[in-house]
Parts: C-alpha cells; sequence; structure tokens
C-alpha cells in the first residue's frame, strides 16, 4: 500500500489499493517515482488509470457486472444454443442414445438388475420427460459400479430353483363304492374302540398315527384321539392337540373314521386289550384275524409301537385313507402354523430359499456309526459313548466308519453338504433355511455352510424376541416349525434319510412335485474323495448323478414295500393320461 502527501494547508492522507501482484512486478524505483512525481506526464496518466481500474477489483459493482455478464451468456446459450461458447453437448445423456443401447428402451439385466421378480420394478420404460439418470443406471454418469459378477451368478443360479417337471400330476383320492357303503357302518358303530400310544419324534408321531387311522378303518373301531408318549430324549410332554388341529383331523376324517376325544361312558371302566406283539408290516388280514374278535368282546383294544408295524403295501382304497391322513387331516395347530408361516414369509421375502435338514447332532452319529470329522477330539467322544452304550448303533455293527461312509449310511456333514450344494449350481446368495437339532460341536461344525452360504438361518434367527417362548422345551413344536418352513421352501434337501426327509418327500411330491434333492451318497462320496478331481469336472459328474434325483414323479409300483406317503403315485395321485391305473 502507497501513501502521497498534497500541497495542501490541510495534510490528507489517500491510499490506493494495488494487489499484490503488481506491486511485486514493479521496481522500487519505478514505484517510488510513481508515487511521488511532481509531474503528471502522459505516461503516469496512463498508470493511474490502470491503478484506478485496479481499485475496482474490489468494488462490488465489478462484481454485478461480472455475474451479469455470464449470465447474459448463460441465456443466450439456453435459448440460442450457442455451443462455441460453451463447449458442452447439450444433451449429455439423450433419450435416442440410451435407446441405442438398451433395445425398446428397457433397463435390462446387462446393466446391473437382475431378470427376477425381487427386481422387476426397477424395469422402467422410458420416456422423452422421464430423468434419464436414475436409480444408478448408468456407471459412466454416476459413478457406480454396475456389479455385473452378481448378474452372472444370478443367471447361473436360476438353473437351482428351477423346478422338476410334474408331468401334469396331481392328488386324486377318488374312493371305490364299496369302500364307501362300508363307511355308513363304521362311523355310526358306538361299540368298539381303538387307542393307540405313539412314541418318538415328531415325525415318528404323524407315520404312527396315519398307521392308527387305518388299522381302527380295518377293524370298524372308532380312534380315541393317539396318545403322545413322553419323549425320553427330550422330555416333552405335549398332548395331540398342541401339535395338531384336534377339530380338523376329526372333520376331515369324518366320512372314514369317527375320532372321539375320550372314551364314552359305557366303556370308560373297561380294561383295554394291550397288544404289544404286533409283527412288522402286518397285513389287514392279519389284523383283522388278531385283534377283530378281541376288540368286538372287550370294547376296547390298546396298542403300543405302532412302528412300521403295518403293511406298506395295502388295497387301494386303505393307500388313498394313508394319504387322506397325512396330507390332509394332519394339520398343524394354529399356534404352530401361524409361526411356521410367519416364518416362511420371512424367509421368501427376497426371493426363493432352499431349506436343509442337517442330521448332525451327536446321537445320530452315535446311532449311525459314523464321525463327525471335525476334530479328533469330538470323533474320540463319539466312539466313546458308542462304545459305552453299544445298544444305541441302529444296525450292521460288523461294518466299519470308513465302509458306512463308502455304503452312503452315513450323514453329510457340513463340508459334503457345502460342496454338494455348490455342484448342483446354488448360487453364493442363496438364502438358507436349516432344519434340525443343534449339531455336535456347535455353530463350529456349520463354519463351511455358513462361510460359502453367508445368509444362513434357523428359526431361532428369524424370531422376533418372545415369539418362540410359547414353545419353549417341546422339541415336537419346534420339528412341527421346521417341518413348515420346509415344505414351503422351493427346494428341500435332507443331509441323511429319517421320518423327516420321508414326510418331506412325499408331501412336496403330493403339492405338484416341487423340488426335493436327494443324495446320492453312495456314488458321489468317491468323487469328494478324489482331490485330483478338476472342480469343473467334479460339478459336471455330481449333476449328473442327481439328474433323476430332484423330486420328479416316482411310481411307488416300482418300489414295493415303499410307503406311499413318500411315493403317492400311483395311488393317490394321477393324471390326464393315467386317470385311474388302480381301479
Amino acid at each position: 500500500m502507497a501513501k502521497s502527501k498534497n500541497n495542501s494547508n490541510t495534510k490528507k492522507l489517500s491510499y490506493i489499493s494495488v494487489p499484490s501482484q503488481i506491486i511485486n512486478s514493479l521496481s522500487s524505483s519505478s514505484l517510488q517515482s510513481l508515487l511521488v512525481s511532481p509531474k503528471k506526464s502522459s505516461r503516469s496518466k496512463s498508470c493511474s488509470r490502470y491503478l484506478s481500474w485496479l481499485s475496482n477489483y474490489r468494488s462490488p459493482n465489478f462484481w454485478v457486472f461480472f455475474l451479469f455478464l455470464f449470465g447474459f451468456l448463460g441465456m443466450l446459450k439456453l435459448g440460442f444454443h450457442i455451443d462455441r461458447l460453451i463447449p458442452y453437448s447439450p444433451y449429455p445423456c439423450s433419450t435416442t442414445q440410451l435407446r441405442d443401447l438398451v433395445p425398446n428402451g428397457y433397463f435390462k439385466s446387462q446393466m446391473g438388475f437382475g431378470s427376477n421378480a425381487e427386481n422387476s420394478h426397477q424395469v422402467e420404460v422410458l420416456s422423452e420427460s422421464q430423468p434419464l439418470i436414475s436409480s444408478g443406471v448408468l456407471e459412466s454418469e454416476v459413478g457406480i459400479e454396475l456389479n455385473s459378477g452378481k448378474v452372472g451368478e444370478e443367471a447361473e443360479g436360476s438353473e437351482f430353483w428351477k423346478q422338476p417337471d410334474g408331468l401334469g400330476y396331481r392328488p386324486c383320492l377318488d374312493l371305490t363304492q364299496e369302500y364307501k357303503r362300508a363307511s355308513e357302518g363304521i362311523v355310526k358303530d358306538r361299540t368298539k374302540y381303538l387307542i393307540v400310544v405313539v412314541s418318538g419324534g415328531m415325525n415318528q408321531q404323524r407315520n404312527q398315527i396315519v398307521d392308527a387311522v387305518v388299522i381302527a378303518r380295518i377293524l370298524g373301531a372308532a380312534l380315541v384321539v393317539p396318545i403322545l408318549q413322553v419323549n425320553v430324549i427330550w422330555g416333552d410332554e405335549s398332548e395331540f392337540s398342541d401339535i395338531f388341529d384336534l377339530e380338523h383331523f376329526k372333520e376331515v376324517l369324518a366320512d372314514d373314521v369317527r375320532i372321539v376325544s375320550s372314551l364314552p361312558s359305557t366303556h370308560i371302566m373297561t380294561r383295554p386289550v394291550e397288544e404289544k406283539r404286533t409283527p412288522l408290516h402286518a397285513s389287514p388280514n392279519w389284523i383283522r384275524s388278531r385283534y377283530h374278535k378281541r376288540i368286538k368282546r372287550e370294547g376296547v383294544l390298546l396298542l403300543r409301537g405302532l412302528d412300521s408295524r403295518l403293511s406298506k403295501d395295502l388295497p387301494s382304497d386303505l393307500q388313498k385313507l394313508r394319504c387322506k391322513v397325512a396330507f390332509h387331516a394332519l394339520r398343524f395347530a394354529p399356534p404352530i402354523l401361524g409361526i411356521g408361516n410367519k416364518l416362511a414369509e420371512r424367509m421368501r421375502s427376497k426371493g426363493p430359499y432352499l431349506a436343509l435338514h442337517l442330521r448332525m447332532e451327536k446321537d445320530v452319529w452315535v446311532r449311525t456309526g459314523c464321525l463327525p470329522g471335525l476334530t479328533r477330539e469330538y470323533d474320540e467322544i463319539v466312539n466313546n459313548e458308542r462304545k459305552q452304550r453299544p445298544e444305541l448303533l441302529t444296525g450292521r455293527s460288523n461294518m466299519t466308519y470308513h465302509e458306512r461312509k463308502l455304503a452312503g449310511l452315513c450323514p453329510l456333514n457340513a463340508v459334503e453338504v457345502t460342496r454338494l450344494l455348490k455342484a448342483l449350481g446354488a448360487p453364493k446368495s442363496a438364502r438358507i433355511y436349516w432344519a434340525g437339532g443343534q449339531p455336535f460341536g456347535g455353530k463350529e461344525a456349520l463354519q463351511p455352510l455358513i462361510k460359502e452360504f453367508p445368509h444362513f438361518y434357523n428359526k431361532e434367527d428369524l424370531t422376533l424376541s418372545g415369539e418362540l417362548e410359547p414353545f419353549a422345551n417341546k422339541a415336537s413344536v419346534m420339528a412341527a416349525i421346521d417341518y413348515i418352513v420346509s415344505e414351503n421352501s422351493d427346494v428341500f434337501m435332507p443331509s441323511h434319510g429319517g421320518n423327516m426327509g420321508h414326510a418331506m418327500q412325499g408331501h412336496r411330491a403330493y403339492a405338484g412335485h416341487k423340488k426335493f434333492i436327494t443324495p446320492n451318497k453312495r456314488h458321489m462320496l468317491p468323487y469328494f474323495l478324489n482331490s485330483f478331481l478338476p472342480e469343473a469336472e467334479f460339478n459336471r459328474i455330481i449333476k449328473e448323478l442327481h439328474r433323476d434325483s430332484i423330486g420328479q414323479p416316482d411310481l411307488r409300483r416300482s418300489r414295493v414295500g415303499k410307503d406311499v406317503t413318500k411315493y403317492p403315485i400311483p395311488e393317490c395321485m394321477c393324471n390326464d393320461t393315467n386317470t385311474h391305473p388302480y381301479l
């Protein structure tokens, strides 16, 4: 900043604002002569005008004029498209350009959206008035990375969710006229009553209840609501009405067997005839010859331990009755149905889901003669318990663990389930519900599955605080919840056979042959042990081994001795080309 004095009597100070760049560009002598020179030459006048202009640099009027100028140029740009003044494209992302990239004016899955129903709301037709950059559509314009890998994964995983061809089979329970005529006398009878005590887990109890209804029909007796024996392992004291809808059970079977809640007063003091020696796979003729006279004489017959006692090969009408009980009459109680359906809805809220029934509990490893394969310590615990209680081993005690494993008699562990699912095309984003008891080894036993499929849940993960409290310490009720969520899944796979897997296989077939993967353990395990097999070749082999094991229609006639509730064709299901092959 420079200072100068005038020659007036009153001394005044005047200041000139000069930018530092100008001052620095002048030498000290030039600046001094500029400020104190008494002569006002033409050159000094020019410098004065220059400094005066610089003084306006900080004036508000200067900036108002500057902004007005640029605003005016902007208006010319918008109104008259003066492209040379502002060198930018007028429409950086025009409708025409975008339609050239995306045919028919739709946002396709190639632009980062999946083709499934979940994302269908994001697919919109472009119009002239719509904003052209929205929802992260164009990576180059908004800087959002498109996850093309996820799109590829979804496209690959879509094959996994594909359902088998049901060949048009549907439930078909038409009964013969002979059966219907006999029903009139059976439901009116008030002299004969059958009491049954069923045991085991929930799915085992279901099977016995089905047989109990059929036996009551064979004997022409009324069935007292089955008694559920207290589970010695879980200590579950649930009654029939705690698990199943009793009124629905009675109503559905009203034309087949009379169901009563208790013995009438005329029979309440009668000592029932108890039978404990029912052989395996007893035929209807054996049951009539053995029990009919006794129940007619005494009025009440008590049966225990019905598991697999009734033959699987029955007349057509009785097979249909089996299906009617299993798939229609045995509906779960409303509270269980409510929580089960709620969890199924939560699983389905983000698309299809897979249900796994994992048999990895400690008692399963002990009973099957197999090892969990977690660590040497866990294997030792199982071996020691089996030695202390050899009666727990369910069969084939002469086989070693490795022989059992290669014969397909062992449950799959988490590593094997993971490899199988990956080989069958399950995407990493697959939502998985796992049913079953807590695995031996806790969460550590599930780590291979959790690592590969992070969306991995059970009922405890899906419920809100307090939702499961009414069912605490009721193993059968918990199993029923698992059953509902599993039955509603898009794909189901058990890690081992058993009552749950068998019931689910038949139920899903009866519901339209929903996908059910049956692990071909005996044939696939040698390939699991081959560490030199390339992954692509391994996947091809595993898919080929399971090509016919995904829940396609399977006729029971080719499997004599198998339960119709597992293979409902042809007795309980028919199609247009094979309406009544059994009549």
